[in-house]
Parts: structure tokens; C-alpha cells; sequence
């Protein structure tokens, strides 16, 4: 695979700290032709399944052979791996606690390397800063040309995601919200395929807090200014609105705990 000079960046850092900015100078110091990409930094600290799914969402908009920096790394220092891998024509580079593993359950064929060689490191590693220490000059090397197998030693049991599966229960299918997004809508880990699977040719009736929709729309206009309701969303997710208005505040949940609060999707009679 041809590498590319593309280094996509995505964290749980926020911006008002300079650490995004030490991985990029990192970068430009081994390859001053690299060109950095912000994916997102606002990732919620710790959350492994939500960094999980925006890279998913996000890596195959980028051009082939693009190398994909991730760090929501609550285990750093610990003797969790640090890795990087080759799936679907990308490059992935990060720690080994799950945050790739939605992206290798969909490659046909996949190389994942446990970042072994410490010549492609600073020369100085810190316990709690792998980002900068190792997974930003290990990107910059390969987008050099470095071949994925000279940065470690291959693996075939990378860590798989702790992720919230819906289930099936009393005759309803129960997810929960994942993600809370800029707009106030509530986005659930209750994908197209399972949902119409479960629905058959009924209609739907969602719960969620003390909200209850029962329709699937297709656009926010779909409703009146200030109604709710529930879509499939450009990720193929199930996803509650308000049209102009925020899900978040309407639902009769407390906004520090939303996440994880059951969508129940029953069959209306």
C-alpha cells in the first residue's frame, strides 16, 4: 500500500491544553510534508466506544493509504499494547484497548503489529503521553514509507471493544443512547439492519426517558417546529430530535445521565 502524507488525529485531549499540538509538532519534525487532519478532540475522557465509533464513521472518507491516529487511552502506562494496523486500505496507530476493533470485525483482510520497536519512539517515553511519545512518530514514520511489519511484531488477538449490544427483552428490543451530539440529539448504538430486522412490517414505538415516538421519519421537517422525533441517521443509526429544538433537554433525563439511558423499541399493535 502506498502511504499517504494524510495523518488523521482524533483524542479525548479538548483544545484548551497544548497536547494536540505536541503529537502534530512530533509529526512535522519527522515529516515536514505530513498534513495533519483534526477528526475530533472533544471525544468525552475514557470513552473508548464512542472514539471507536466516530473512526469507523470517518476513515473511509479519507483517501486510501491515510494513517489514522487514535488516542482514548485510559490505560496508558499500563501493559495494555500499543499498536498499529492495516485494514481496508488505511493505517490505524494507537492503543490496543478496543478502539480499532469495530474497523477490523469489517476488513476482509487485516495486519495488526504490537509497536515493539523503540527506534521509531522519542527517545524519551513518558508513562502518560504515548500519544506523543509513540503513537504520533510511529505515524509519521510509516507515512515516510515504513513498512507496518518493521514497527513490531505481528498479533492476531488484538483486544476487542466492551461495547453496549441491544438485546431483546420482553418482546422489545432495548439499546441505549451512546452519544449526545452538538444539536442535543441523542444518538443510540441501535443500527438500521438490527432495527428493521426486529420490525418486520410493524410500526415502531420508541421510548426513551419519558419521551415516546411512534413513527420512524426520514428529515427534521418531517415534524412541526419542536416536535420529536426518531430517524436513521447518516451512520445508519437510530437517533432521537426535536426539530430546532434539543432532545437532550425534553427526554426527562438529567443530562449527566443520558448516556446509557434505554431506548426500548416495541412493535405498536
Amino acid at each position: 500500500m502506498k502511504p499517504s502524507s494524510i495523518i488523521t488525529l482524533l483524542t479525548d485531549f479538548g483544545l484548551s491544553d497544548p497536547y494536540v499540538a505536541m503529537m502534530k509538532g512530533v509529526i512535522l519534525s519527522i515529516n515536514a510534508g505530513a498534513r495533519t487532519v483534526d477528526i475530533t478532540h472533544d471525544i468525552s475522557p475514557g470513552a473508548i466506544y464512542r472514539a471507536a465509533t466516530v473512526i469507523r464513521e470517518t476513515y473511509r472518507f479519507f483517501p486510501a493509504g491515510t494513517i489514522h491516529v487514535g488516542v482514548v487511552d485510559p490505560g496508558v502506562g499500563s501493559d495494555r499494547r500499543m499498536i498499529a494496523l492495516e485494514a481496508n486500505g488505511h493505517v490505524f496507530v494507537g492503543p490496543d484497548n478496543g478502539l480499532f476493533w469495530l474497523i477490523l470485525q469489517e476488513a476482509t483482510d487485516a495486519r495488526v503489529v504490537h509497536l515493539t520497536e523503540k527506534r521509531f519512539f522519542l527517545s524519551s517515553v513518558s508513562s502518560t503521553f504515548h500519544g506523543r511519545d509513540v503513537f504520533a512518530p510511529v505515524a509519521a514514520h510509516l507515512s515516510l514509507g515504513m513498512a507496518l511489519e518493521n514497527a513490531g511484531v505481528l498479533i492476531t488477538d488484538p483486544t476487542p471493544l466492551l461495547s453496549p449490544i441491544p438485546r431483546l427483552e420482553r418482546n422489545a428490543l432495548v439499546g441505549q443512547i451512546t452519544h449526545v451530539d452538538h444539536f442535543g440529539n441523542l444518538i443510540s448504538n441501535v443500527g438500521a439492519e438490527t432495527l428493521h430486522r426486529f420490525l418486520g412490517p410493524s410500526r415502531p414505538l420508541i421510548q426513551v426517558g419519558t419521551l415516546t415516538i411512534g413513527r420512524l421519519d426520514r428529515i427534521y421537517s418531517d415534524v412541526e417546529e419542536g416536535m420529536p422525533l426518531a430517524f436513521l441517521n447518516s451512520s445508519d443509526l437510530l437517533e432521537v430530535a426535536v426539530n430546532l429544538g434539543r432532545a437532550s433537554e425534553v427526554v426527562g433525563v438529567e443530562k449527566e445521565d443520558l448516556i446509557g439511558t434505554p431506548v426500548r423499541i416495541s412493535k405498536a399493535s
